[in-house]
């Protein structure tokens, strides 16, 4: 394989490339900083890259390794994080004009792991603004386009990251999930997209969206990978509060000598989550992946969730209300957009309105409007404390299942990846695509989307989610592997993403 080709290597494979000298990291940052130069004007994964600053890192990595100093075994491989983490001097926007041109003067937890063990930061991925999306079509920067058709979202808010780890432009990549903002572009890329126990990842430094259901994660494009990069990020942090103090699970030791056997696995297949409104193309691969499990030796129930039903209304009045008190801090007053009112007297007040008008889109602001009703007084108990009784129900139900089965399979989105435009005005059409993950955010339970194949009726990427109880994250990650080799050796593999034939267009 000549240098060129080394983007279509895993993370695993490039670490073993350089543990060998056949390989140095400043040749793997150059290789995909050329990608991302080529591809990314079509894709638009990218809202900043920092070639510069990740040749600084490999540099100092290439010198450690050549010293023969002890290293970390993944020293030396690119990554991209989410434009909602923080990089001490480097633009952090979440995707919005309210923080264009901030640089922040500290470092998110994740990025500070990430340096510590040595990987270079190729740059920050475009996203839906302040996480609020399901397409990445509202980047008040651009939507980012899906590699496997330019023409389709690549799904969100994590879109940026799932594109630009689908095209082969970085090995891996982090993204944030508060209702499936890993795993549904997971799903529609064609990428595996992993949602870890919430707490097990620190969120400090991330720009938060709706506190209770935000966690970090993994995007990669295979299940060991994404392993990996739980266990290079993972880990208390005492500057986060809801960070859990236990140490961080040998997850790639379980994935070891992880074959295609699924003998004594106990599967649950949620009622609620199949049938009316999922694309038939979709149901049908579930289905397969079912079907292989069953073969493998699982055994497999179907099991009853009633709660599941109310999920998504719970969400979307849990997530706006928080959403309403987390971004009351963007005010012009300390730092990002300042807006002065046209005419009349310039108050603070006046500003601060002028500001906000200016500086979110139109889904920021529906989701603020919302919030702020909701936490209002006379609709609180109505509204916000009906949908915390319906969040306690439905983590009930959770318990339940796990009582009788070891994980629990979804199809991860409804449908595979729609056209640009399709649902922009739609806002409800939009929401329905977080139906199946949502749950395990307001419940705090770890999921992962892995590819399933493609859809018969236009061959696009299908993903099947896996969710584990809380605190099982090596039991979803032995699952998802497991289902991965499974697929791999069926009759209809999954078929490579064209971004792989690209070299100096993506058109």
């Amino acid at each position: 394989m000549s240098n060129t080709e080394l983007y279509l290597l895993s993370a695993h494979d490039l670490a073993a490339k350089l543990a060998a000298k056949e390989v140095t990291s400043e040749e793997l940052v150059r290789v995909f900083a050329d990608r991302i130069e080529h591809l990314d004007k079509d894709i638009h994964a990218f809202l900043f890259v920092d070639v510069d600053g990740a040749l600084q890192t490999a540099k100092r990595v290439d010198a450690d390794r050549a010293a023969g100093k002890k290293l970390h075994p993944f020293a030396g491989v690119p990554i991209a994080i989410k434009d909602n983490m923080v990089q001490r001097g480097k633009p952090t926007t979440c995707a919005s004009k309210i923080l264009e041109g901030w640089l922040p003067p500290y470092d998110a937890t994740i990025v500070l792991k990430l340096q510590e063990a040595g990987l270079p930061i190729l740059g920050k991925t475009n996203m839906d603004e302040f996480a609020m999306g399901s397409s990445t079509e509202h980047s008040a920067f651009g939507p980012t386009r899906n590699p496997w058709d330019l023409e389709r979202i690549p799904g969100g808010s994590g879109g940026g990251s799932a594109a630009a780890v689908g095209a082969f432009m970085v090995p891996w990549a982090l993204g944030s999930d508060t209702g499936g903002s890993i795993r549904q572009p997971g799903a529609v890329t064609g990428t595996v997209g992993a949602k870890p126990t919430y707490g097990a990842v620190s969120r400090y430094g991330l720009i938060a969206m709706g506190s209770s259901l935000d966690q970090i994660g993994p995007v990669t494009r295979d299940v060991r990978d994404a392993a990996a990069l739980q266990m290079i990020i993972g880990g208390h942090d005492p500057l986060d509060s809801t960070s859990l103090d236990e140490p961080v699970p040998d997850i790639t030791g379980a994935l070891a000598d992880i074959g295609t056997d699924a003998s004594g696995l106990r599967v649950g297949v949620v009622k609620q989550l199949q049938g009316e409104g999922y694309q038939a193309g979709v149901l049908q691969r579930f289905q397969q992946a079912v079907e292989r499990l069953q073969q493998a030796g699982a055994n497999v129930v179907e099991v009853d969730c009633p709660s599941f039903e109310y999920a998504l209304a719970a969400y979307y009045l849990i997530m706006p209300a928080e959403v309403s008190s987390n971004l009351a801090r963007f005010d012009g007053v300390r730092y990002g957009l300042r807006v002065l009112p046209e005419d009349g007297e310039v108050t603070t007040e006046r500003m601060m309105a002028a500001t906000r008008e200016a500086g979110f889109g139109d889904e920021v602001k529906r989701r603020i409007i919302l919030g702020t009703h909701v936490l209002s007084a006379g609709y609180y108990d109505a509204y916000y404390g009906s949908a915390q009784k319906v969040r306690t129900l439905l983590q009930r139900d959770l318990a339940a299942a796990f009582e009788q089965c070891d994980v629990l399979l979804t199809p991860t989105a409804p449908t595979t990846a729609f056209k640009f435009g399709d649902k922009l005005d739609d806002p409800m059409s939009m929401y329905l695509n977080d139906v199946a993950t949502i749950p395990a955010n307001l419940a705090g339970i770890p999921g992962i989307s892995i590819p399933a194949g493609v859809a018969a009726e236009d061959g696009l990427p299908v993903g099947v989610q896996i969710l584990a109880p809380a605190r099982g994250d090596v039991t979803m990650y032995e699952v998802a592997a497991r289902m991965e080799a499974q697929l791999a050796e069926s009759s209809e593999p999954m078929p490579p993403c064209p971004a792989a034939a690209w070299k100096e267009s993506a058109k």
